[in-house]
């Protein structure tokens, strides 16, 4: 349910039990005052006393009293009492006159046994002249005068109406039915006002919390939204966002932690070549080198060390712009196969100078079409191939290249037969001047970025790099590109 529904269910409800409770009250009073119904629409029209008349019967009741007061007698004459019933009858009132202890006059409307003894007493003040009476099953209200006829006979006018038994009830009970409605106003009210507080307050409430946890800094709670409205997919927003919001604080930390990483790894790097450099200058400059033969070492020593420079800084800043997205990729459509094929015969000489056998295995002759950037590509191999010889320890040294290609893709696996790679160091050797043995880097040489570049590029590819080792029996790294068209044997 949304809130805007809820609202207008509240404020709709709030407006009906106030209205229907401000009828039923007016109705109430109306009938206890008036004793019928349909008095209701007159009731700004009676006259306020314990028990009014209406107009008509009141001016009826007054020449009446006027009649009795001037001219008793009259009130002996049947017809004049029956016109004056006429009149009451028509407001819905009867006559009743009373000479002594006998009915003179009763208007056929009200007449009911026992109704003479029910009326009161002759009262010579008329100290009451407004009251009720009840009989039988019937209740009627009344206004009476006493006079005398003569000096020994007493008479009475009664201008009676009939009016509800449950006229009485509700006059006796009036004011506990007006407390009792306060109550059930004032009770909807506070479920209303409890209903709203639990539905949207405290939902934004619980939001201002939040934010104020995040203004200051607490990032690693969870917000639960406790419904499904607006108020409920507010909240979920809220959650994503400081979901969000942790995950890049976190990234901007780890940024951060791999930025001054690659500091200390870059000035460890580049502080061992420039003080071997320093050294061999200062060993030229104070004469050390007072050979030819010890001046072409110190020469070609530096020389050596140079070219590690500026390898370095080259590797360094092709990392940086593979890591910004800032180094461009010249794609065309390869033959993946036979790009491999010239990469094995273009490096198999220069391995098998250093003792190396090289392997091609697996799938050769199909034709295998890939998006590829040539230089990059070669790149990988060669990053791959450089890493297979930098630990090679075996008196057989042996690389093996094997090419599979499935569905939409083609994978290549690189294997050799080294030392192979920790179990602990598996994990992190594509991440940038990582090292497994960083003692066994002076012996290998290597900047420590060569996987990293070659993750780098082959994600750029839309390819995926991966390795497998087993420590004493040798490394397999693998990359797969995704296959534009395929052909040959199919």
């Amino acid at each position: 349910m949304s809130i805007r529904f809820r609202l207008l269910i509240s404020f709709m409800t709030t407006l009906a039990v106030t209205v229907l409770v401000f009828f039923l009250t007016a109705y109430l009073i109306a009938f206890a005052v008036t004793g019928d119904a349909r008095s209701i629409s007159r009731f700004y029209n009676i006259h306020y006393t314990l028990h009014p008349l209406t107009e008509e019967e009141e001016r009826i009741f007054m020449e009446m009293k006027y009649l009795a007061k001037e001219n008793p007698e009259q009130l002996m004459n049947k017809a004049l009492l029956g016109d004056y019933d006429y009149q009451l009858k028509m407001v819905q009132a009867g006559l009743i006159v009373r000479h002594n202890q006998d009915l003179l006059f009763v208007s056929p409307s009200i007449r009911e046994p026992g109704i003479g003894a029910a009326l009161p007493d002759y009262e010579m003040g008329n100290y009451s002249i407004r009251n009720s009476i009840n009989v039988g099953s019937r209740f009627f209200s009344y206004a009476k005068f006493d006079f005398p006829f003569s000096e020994q006979d007493r008479g009475s006018i009664f201008v009676i109406r009939e009016r509800s038994p449950f006229a009485e009830i509700v006059r006796t009970l009036l004011p506990i039915l007006i407390v009792v409605l306060l109550a059930i106003l004032l009770l909807t009210s506070g479920l209303l006002y409890r209903y709203v507080t639990r539905t949207i307050v405290r939902p934004i409430h619980m939001l201002r919390e939040s934010a104020e946890r995040i203004k200051e800094g607490d990032l690693q709670f969870e917000f639960k939204p406790e419904s499904d409205d607006e108020i409920g997919q507010l909240g979920l927003t809220f959650e994503k966002m400081r979901q969000k919001l942790n995950e890049s604080i976190q990234l901007q930390l780890q940024y951060e932690e791999n930025r001054k990483q690659l500091l200390s790894n870059i000035s460890h790097d580049l502080r061992t070549p420039i003080t071997t450099i320093r050294g061999y200058v200062e060993g030229i400059r104070d004469g050390v080198a007072d050979s030819k033969e010890k001046m072409d070492k110190y020469i070609h020593t530096i020389y050596t060390k140079t070219a590690d420079l500026d390898r370095l800084v080259d590797e360094l800043f092709l990392y940086s712009k593979l890591d910004l997205n800032r180094e461009p990729f010249s794609f065309e459509t390869v033959d993946f196969l036979a790009f491999v094929r010239d990469m094995v015969e273009e490096t198999e000489l220069e391995l098998e100078e250093k003792g190396i056998k090289i392997v091609w295995e697996g799938v050769r002759d199909a034709k295998v079409l890939v998006m590829a950037d040539r230089e990059k590509l070669k790149r990988v191999f060669l990053n791959l191939l450089g890493n297979c010889v930098k630990y090679m320890d075996k008196p057989e040294k042996r690389i093996v290249i094997i090419t599979s290609v499935q569905e939409n893709q083609v994978t290549v696996e690189v294997r050799d037969n080294g030392p192979g790679i920790p179990p602990e160091a598996l994990p992190h050797i594509f991440e940038r001047f990582y090292r497994g043995e960083p003692s066994r880097n002076a012996k290998t040489g290597g900047s420590g970025l060569g996987l990293a570049i070659a993750k780098q590029m082959v994600a750029g590819h839309g390819g995926r790099i991966w390795a497998e080792s087993e420590w004493g029996e040798g490394t397999r790294m693998f990359f797969s590109l995704k296959i534009m068209g395929k052909s040959g044997d199919e």
